[in-house]
């Protein structure tokens, strides 16, 4: 069942052409994502499912509506959504920050307290001992947890993620990589994430979406792009890693 269906859509700036003729479902509790390098449209995608970027021509729906029958605010505050820079804001304690949505949607002020201790124990940080603490006293990789555990707090079903951890070191971002496995097998959101790392694609996603150019090359699960890259693209893509790729299929 898709649960967001892409039809035709393209998005021009001025005469750029960014994202070209894209049509896409991504279904009801699976991780889609779109893998690319700089420039090849896979944030802007992201960023016009929720309208901070307003596509040129063709639909886009969100559980069957087209979102620009939507309003904008209310669609974003109906979808989480993680990004790398994380945005805390620093005067804020974590709970606050965590509770940002449900204060926004009229959430009473027990109701946030509970939820934010609920996603802080999810995230693996103690209430007890980050709930009162502010931004700038946490590591990075806390501090991401955090912008994870805000995209939660308002029980959204999708959750949309930009590059959330490629700011992080590599055993900091593995970490949070198999928790946020943990998180979406526990909770079956939707989630659709951005990332140009290959083997962070192969690792997090049911599908994935290749890019490049603004166009979509192909989409299919890992073992389907490894055993049958549908343009000279995504076979290139793969080749120099494709040692390392094999693992994912368990080969020798």
């Amino acid at each position: 069942m898709a649960i967001i269906k892409l039809e035709n859509v393209n998005k021009y700036f001025d005469s750029f052409h960014a994202v070209k003729d894209v049509s896409l479902e991504v279904r009801k509790g699976e991780t889609l994502v779109f893998l690319g390098s700089s420039g090849s449209g896979k944030t802007t995608v992201l960023k016009m499912i929720n309208r901070l970027v307003e596509l040129s021509s063709g639909v886009i729906e969100v559980e069957g509506v087209n979102i620009l029958e939507l309003d904008p605010i209310r669609l974003r505050r109906s979808l989480g959504y993680v990004i790398q820079s994380i945005g805390l804001f620093p005067h804020m304690t974590i709970e606050e920050n965590v509770s940002l949505v449900p204060r926004l949607t009229g959430w009473s002020d027990s109701e946030r307290r509970e939820r934010a201790v609920e996603v802080l124990e999810l995230i693996g940080l103690d209430p007890a001992e980050f709930r009162h603490r502010y931004p700038d006293e946490l590591s990075g990789g806390q501090q991401q947890r955090i912008g994870v555990a805000r995209a939660l707090a308002a029980d959204p079903k999708m959750l949309l993620m930009d590059e959330p951890f490629g700011a992080l070191d590599a055993v900091t971002r593995e970490n949070l990589q198999q928790e946020l496995i943990g998180i979406k097998e526990r909770l079956q959101k939707t989630i659709i994430f951005v990332t140009h790392d290959i083997f962070e694609a192969f690792t997090l996603a049911d599908r994935i979406a290749v890019m490049h150019q603004g166009r979509l090359e192909q989409i299919g699960s890992r073992d389907e792009i490894i055993a049958s890259p549908a343009t000279e693209f995504v076979e290139e893509l793969l080749a120099s890693p494709k040692k390392h790729l094999r693992e994912f299929q368990g080969a020798p």
